[in-house]
């Protein structure tokens, strides 16, 4: 398991690699920045390249990050509270212990995030997506047991490019995440894994679901009206069914039968 971890990071850092640009900020211009911000007047990073800048333990809560380049950025520890990251660059971006709480990554590509110190996830080191917006991102991450109530992932591109996985699958993996009132509205969501994940009253209309594993779930409440579940798995046996699924709405007409 670990030699296919290696595999997958190693083919992960190839895909997501970028020409270096070089930083427009150093981490003390950013929080000479942030002396100077007010609430009326926060903090204004929009557009400029934080590429492996060391932003961990700041306090960047409502800053402005649009169209930012923060590939490889450091933000451990980070309170991104309320932030603008609107098409900013995440891709291998360290969150650990990061606060992403109402935060906002419409359109923004958040591609093999740094969310664990080893190749688990650790519920010690779990950012913070709190009602955060993903709405049209590209996303392709690790959130395991994370905290995503409320998230928006209204249009968003999470699933697998199979045309692109010769040595092993990239996918979105929410397994055991806590996803209670989360919107997946129209999203891409092709072999996601929903593993043991908490989504009551989630809402996936209209999205594509095609080989999504949702085993041992709880969708109590869901909306799968208009979606697509080909495929999908939703678990059979007692232990690794997914539960409430006589509540969700849609599921029938999203599920072909065989």
């Amino acid at each position: 398991m670990v030699i296919g971890g290696r595999i997958v990071l190693a083919l992960l850092l190839v895909a997501l690699a970028v020409p270096a640009r070089g930083a427009d900020l150093t981490r003390d211009q950013v929080i000479a920045a942030l002396a100077r911000a007010t609430p009326a007047a926060p903090a204004d990073f929009s557009g400029k390249s934080l590429e492996k800048v060391d932003l961990s333990g700041l306090d960047l809560s409502g800053a402005k990050f649009a169209g930012a380049d923060l590939y490889a950025a450091k933000l451990e520890d980070s309170n991104l509270t309320g932030a603008d990251l609107t098409g900013a660059n995440l891709g291998l971006a360290w969150v650990i212990r990061a606060n992403f709480t109402d935060a906002d990554l419409s359109g923004a590509k958040v591609q093999g995030l740094v969310v664990a110190s080893g190749m688990q996830t650790n519920p010690a080191e779990a950012p913070v997506f709190l009602r955060t917006r993903f709405v049209g991102a590209r996303v392709i991450a690790r959130f395991g047991g994370f905290d995503l109530r409320g998230a928006d992932f209204t249009d968003a591109k999470l699933g697998v490019d199979m045309r692109n996985q010769s040595m092993g699958i990239l996918r979105a993996d929410f397994s055991g995440t806590r996803l209670d009132g989360a919107i997946f509205t129209r999203a891409d969501l092709g072999r996601a894994w929903f593993r043991f994940a908490k989504l009551p009253g989630a809402r996936f209309t209209g999205a594509s679901l095609l080989h999504a594993d949702f085993s041992g779930a709880d969708l109590t409440g869901a909306d799968l009206t208009d979606a697509d579940a080909t495929g999908a798995d939703f678990g059979q046996a007692i232990l690794t069914g997914a539960v409430g699924l006589d509540t969700v709405k849609g599921l029938d007409a999203a599920v072909p039968r065989r």
